[in-house]
């Protein structure tokens, strides 16, 4: 290979899959996991927060074998037993008496809360899993989950997550280049998931939601991951929905998708096509990603 590849973000020459191979023959027989530990050690590669970037290594190896480029060792377990899914169940002790107003009215009543533990992780996936047009998936990265609660019953549902690797719009809305989009994309965040639970038909809550979360991502983000962010995106099928409630909440739509989906690395263009909304969380955002 004479040219350098980009994999997760990383530039990858001849010298660094010299190193890899070398580390599989060396290190091999101790399983993919510990290659991958080894590597990030000596590469130093780290999350915002200084952990080691496992799982992103784990993928990155994955991407170059798919390539043809290494061989990965054999598995010395299943990545997860047969037949394994999220388990995903229909919420049942939450009361679904139609919840009716306008959010001047009820807001003040409505707590937002930070999905912690397993108790409210798993009613987050139930619900999302339940009644979410696209279900709950399994996420990687970093990434935010949040409640919204009307009298301790769940009316609504957040989450945030890794940004897009690579969109047009919002590339050229930025202006950054692909040096900076590499190095700087930790920066942006993903509004991925935002649910308002069908028996709740309160007018202005979903833009209601979107300004309190998007008030409080930084500094949950910093907490959590020891990071700030300075721009959200997030994407609305334009099949099925308008946006209104994101340009409500002083969001931006900057263009729309080409039917490509995260992973589309074939063009074939078979996902729905899709708005491009973002919220800057600083003034300074482009001086962040730009400079």
């Amino acid at each position: 290979m004479e040219q350098e590849l980009i994999v997760r973000g990383r530039r990858i020459g001849p010298d660094d899959l010299d190193q890899i191979r070398g580390l599989i023959a060396q290190e091999g027989q101790r399983g993919r996991s510990h290659v991958s530990s080894q590597l990030c050690e000596l590469w130093d590669w780290r999350q915002a927060n200084g952990e080691f970037r496992q799982i992103v290594c784990r993928d990155l190896l994955l991407q170059l074998e798919a390539k043809g480029l290494i061989e990965l060792p054999a598995r010395l377990t299943g990545v997860r037993r047969p037949g394994y899914s999220n388990r995903i169940g229909i919420p049942r002790q939450i009361d679904r008496t139609p919840l009716d107003g306008w959010i001047g009215e009820i807001g003040h009543q409505i707590t937002l809360e930070r999905v912690q533990g397993r108790q409210q992780l798993q009613l987050f996936k139930d619900l999302i899993g339940t009644y979410h047009y696209l279900g709950y998936r399994q996420a990687t990265g970093a990434q935010l989950k949040y409640l919204a609660c009307y009298h301790s019953q769940p009316i609504a549902c957040l989450s945030f997550g890794p940004a897009a690797y690579q969109l047009a719009p919002r590339d050229e809305w930025i202006g950054w280049d692909l040096e900076r989009r590499l190095e700087r994309l930790p920066w942006l965040v993903n509004n991925d998931r935002l649910l308002i639970l069908p028996w709740v038909r309160v007018e202005g809550l979903a833009s209601y939601l979107l300004c309190q979360s998007v008030h409080r991502l930084r500094a949950d983000w910093q907490q959590v991951y020891r990071h700030d962010l300075v721009l959200a995106e997030s994407f609305i099928q334009t099949e099925r929905f308008a946006g209104t409630c994101y340009a409500a909440s002083h969001w931006q739509c900057v263009g729309v998708t080409r039917g490509r989906g995260r992973n589309d690395r074939l063009n074939r263009r078979a996902a729905p096509l899709k708005s491009i909304w973002l919220y800057p969380l600083r003034p300074d955002f482009r001086e962040i990603l730009c400079a």
